[in-house]
């Protein structure tokens, strides 16, 4: 290099050494430092006592600090020359600022759960990225760019995405199935099913996006049916998707056996579903294939005689009642707080009733019984009225919960389990919500699929960060710690004499200071 661009620097340290001596006393002398050389420059004395040793060696100190407050103005004026020009050599070989807190943290978790097998990066990079800032792939290619300085090329995500579909995508599930059950100790326990839809922004169907019952209120657009298992605590599973007109009813039974089979499964769990997803038809199906199941009763379809046996029950927490229904037993709970809730919407719903139909009339388009309506009568001169009695009726079954289970746990055991089914339902409300899996820009079959794939992913990272930071006791949620993590950035640094680029993360705030320990090399050696 030129000499432009060459530092001198010659640091000077003074300080106080004990010399022991061949017979055996101990001299206290004062040696400089100076560009890697020392030098002797006054002994303060010799002794055999320790006291006498040590004060000696105070005396030193003293001595050393005398000259330093001592220095010309000359040599102060030397030493901020040089540290100027020190950090202005740093600050010049800086290649760049990375802005890549969660690339850092999540590279760590995705090796942790065994993902790296795959043997991918553009899988990491994308799930990575879904998790810092989910968009387009297009966009993504810039995200990956401008904050990690990762070159990834959009047509090289697009033929990776087919790569995915064809021959990943089982891979993906059987390494996020085999770190559920290691952290389950062994085994997967419960599984909870329920389903959610993604709509389209088209108006165009293709045999596979459908037009059908949306759980998003787009009854007007394709669709897709998306069928997800997840574990206790709420680890995914698995998943299958459905054309969009598929009844959901119809989802669950195909996607257990589906995923008992791919992976070898014996059947040493209990599937937990909503009542919604449950007929006749797939109870039989789960007894005659040997599964244990907790479903949601719809205990006002039951026949006349267990109905009036239902309603005839002490209404109190905590008591639990049961009868016999074919193979299985009905359980059947009260809650103060649920009959709270039903009173509440009941009444609310009613409300709207009179509000909308206070003129007596309704149009055909209103004629249906769905929700609060099922209170109306509706006369051969499309005339309404509200049916006091029907509402009166209703609120004999407030509080009341049925569930229909064919395993030997206590009634209790089944009531607590089957409240679980919430941690589905939150799946999917951070699947859709931080980790966005919709809205989808893509409209192969095979495109969408690998996308639901790798949200699938990304969701499996997301459970077990949430794991660590629990396991911690910081009282973070993930969430908080993406959002910090995403203000930590790194320093590139050339080293002008061997030309190598030396990285330097920077945890520099109190909010990054309680987070650090993520970035700390020891702390994954324990997790």
């Amino acid at each position: 290099m030129g000499d432009a661009n060459r530092v001198n620097v010659i640091f000077v340290q003074m300080f106080v050494r004990k010399k022991k001596n061949r017979s055996g006393s101990t001299s206290v002398v004062i040696v400089e430092k100076r560009a890697g050389k020392f030098k002797e420059l006054r002994t303060l004395g010799i002794s055999c006592e320790k006291s006498e040793i040590e004060r000696l060696i105070i005396e030193g100190k003293k001595w050393i600090s005398v000259q330093t407050k001592g220095e010309d103005l000359f040599n102060h004026s030397r030493r901020l020359a040089e540290e100027k020009q020190i950090i202005e050599h740093l600050v010049s070989n800086i290649e760049g600022i990375l802005i890549n807190g969660t690339q850092l943290l999540l590279s760590r978790i995705f090796t942790l759960i065994g993902f790296d097998s795959v043997d991918d990066d553009i899988l990491k990079q994308l799930v990575i990225a879904r998790l810092s800032q989910p968009m387009s792939k297009l966009a993504t290619v810039d995200y990956l760019k401008s904050h990690f300085d990762e070159e990834i090329q959009l047509h090289k995500i697009y033929r990776y995405l087919d790569k995915l579909y064809n021959s990943q995508k089982d891979k993906v599930q059987e390494i996020s199935i085999a770190h559920t059950k290691k952290i389950l100790g062994g085994k997967v326990g419960l599984m909870f099913y329920d389903v959610t839809t993604l709509y389209f922004e088209t108006d165009f169907e293709d045999g596979f996006r459908e037009n059908g019952f949306s759980k998003d209120g787009k009854h007007s657009q394709p669709q897709l049916v998306l069928g997800l298992l997840v574990s206790k605590d709420g680890y995914p599973l698995s998943y299958s998707l459905f054309p969009g007109k598929q009844y959901e009813g119809y989802t669950m039974i195909p996607i257990v056996e589906d995923f008992v089979k791919r992976f070898d499964l014996d059947n040493d769990f209990v599937v937990v579903a909503d009542s919604g997803l449950m007929s006749k038809s797939n109870i039989e199906l789960l007894e005659s294939g040997g599964y244990q199941y907790i479903v949601g009763a719809r205990i006002k379809s039951e026949g006349d005689k267990i109905k009036k046996w239902i309603l005839s029950l002490e209404k109190q927490d905590g008591i639990f009642h049961e009868t016999q229904k074919g193979k299985a037993r009905l359980i059947i709970a009260y809650s103060g707080k649920r009959a709270r809730k039903d009173k509440y919407n009941r009444d609310k719903g009613v409300s709207r009733l009179k509000n909308t139909y206070k003129s007596g009339k309704i149009t055909k388009d209103n004629i249906n019984k769905r929700g609060y309506n099922k209170f109306l009568e509706i006369s051969e001169n499309v005339h309404v009225i509200i049916n006091e009695e029907k509402i009166n009726e209703d609120q004999r079954w407030d509080g009341l919960k049925g569930y229909l289970t064919n395993t030997e746990l206590s009634a209790e055991e089944v009531y607590n389990q089957y409240t679980s089914l919430w941690t589905v339902e939150r799946a999917y409300r951070i699947t859709k919500g931080t980790i966005e899996l919709r809205p989808v820009f893509h409209f192969s079959e095979r495109r969408i699929e690998a996308h639901i794939c790798i949200c699938f992913v990304a969701y499996k990272v997301y459970k077990e960060l949430e794991r660590i930071i629990k396991s911690t006791g910081i009282e973070l949620s993930v969430d908080k710690v993406l959002s910090i993590a995403k203000t930590v950035t790194t320093l590139k640094v050339r080293l002008p004499l061997n030309g190598t680029i030396m990285h330097k993360t920077m945890i520099l705030t109190r909010k990054q200071k309680e987070i650090a320990f993520l970035f700390d090399e020891n702390f994954w050696t324990t997790v």
